[in-house]
């Protein structure tokens, strides 16, 4: 007799907007009927029904003993780090004799930044499909925010590589709540470097009151500064990339392969404008600006890079 896959658990933050709380519960619904063999349940850390706590008990009356938890958060801030882990404990308390796995949290993987790059293109009209077309469109790309600077840290890296190869003027980056930049200082910063085309981007998967939160702040920056074209692009919402990318962190998690970050690296994925990297062999390489690497001496300080994936 086979024994049965873990069980897949979605783990969300929660929210008070009604739209925001079905849409993740209509993307769990989905889930459950892309892979109808595989026992699906969902649910949130605060703000809104139904709690993790009663997702794990469903699961457990369907007769399951092991799951594999996946955050459906873009990065890892307190949530993916403390009390997603916090509340299985207390669950595994509570359930004698389950056992899980955890993922990891999705972004920025490049069907993500598909997603946001199609975003863009429906902000803009179809027009900008092309390094030529947004050669003058600058992006504010603007996270959730938080005070773990590593999470912050990864909106930035979200930005860099939504920049890299795509052609537009620039991606800055700010944040909607409890970190610095705040939309209007980012808009700001955007006009100082000249930007006459802006869209201003939301890192957020579904809607709710911190994306709308977003669009009325732009709104408000945009009728102080007519002289700028400024327009607002959708949330990433239940693409067919969130949900395969969902099943990709439940199988990594289910596997035990929590690799560290290659979804963006250059030899394993083709990310745009690096695209003859992929497959590459890696040789240890100098850079010669760092101290001991002065006239031309190596001493053997290269980086050597596996990626035998």
């Amino acid at each position: 007799m086979t024994t049965p896959p873990p069980a897949l658990l979605i783990a969300g933050h929660g929210t008070r907007d009604d739209a925001g709380a079905e849409a993740f519960r209509a993307f769990v619904r989905e889930l459950a009927l892309r892979r109808p063999e595989l026992p699906v349940a969902g649910g949130f850390i605060e703000l809104s029904p139904p709690p993790l706590g009663e997702a794990v008990a469903e699961l457990v009356e369907r007769g399951v003993r092991r799951f594999a938890a996946v955050p459906l958060m873009l990065v890892s801030a307190g949530h993916a780090k403390g009390d997603i882990p916090a509340a299985l404990s207390r669950e595994q308390e509570r359930h004698p004799g389950i056992s899980y796995a955890y993922g990891r949290p999705l972004g920025p993987h490049p069907s993500l930044l598909s997603v946001l790059e199609r975003r863009l293109d429906e902000a803009l009209g179809g027009g900008a499909r092309t390094p030529a077309d947004r050669a003058d469109v600058t992006v504010l790309l603007v996270g959730r925010g938080s005070t773990d600077p590593d999470a912050n840290a990864e909106v930035h890296k979200a930005a860099r590589l939504l920049w890299e190869g795509r052609g537009y003027a620039g991606v800055e980056t700010a944040f909607v709540s409890l970190a610095a930049p705040d939309v209007p200082s980012g808009l700001d910063r955007c006009l100082k470097l000249g930007a006459r085309r802006i869209v201003v981007l939301p890192y957020f998967l579904f809607t709710g009151i911190l994306p709308e939160r977003v669009r009325q702040q732009t709104d408000g920056w945009a009728a102080a500064h007519p002289e700028v074209e400024v327009r607002s692009a959708d949330v990433i919402g239940p693409e067919p990339e969130l949900l395969d990318l969902v099943m990709e962190r439940y199988e990594e998690a289910v596997r035990g392969d929590l690799r560290m970050n290659c979804d963006s690296c250059v030899y394993r994925i083709a990310l745009p404008g690096f695209e003859d990297k992929v497959g590459l062999p890696q040789q240890p390489h100098f850079h010669p600006d760092d101290e001991g690497h002065q006239h031309g001496h190596h001493h053997g300080h290269g980086h050597a890079h596996s990626h035998a994936h």
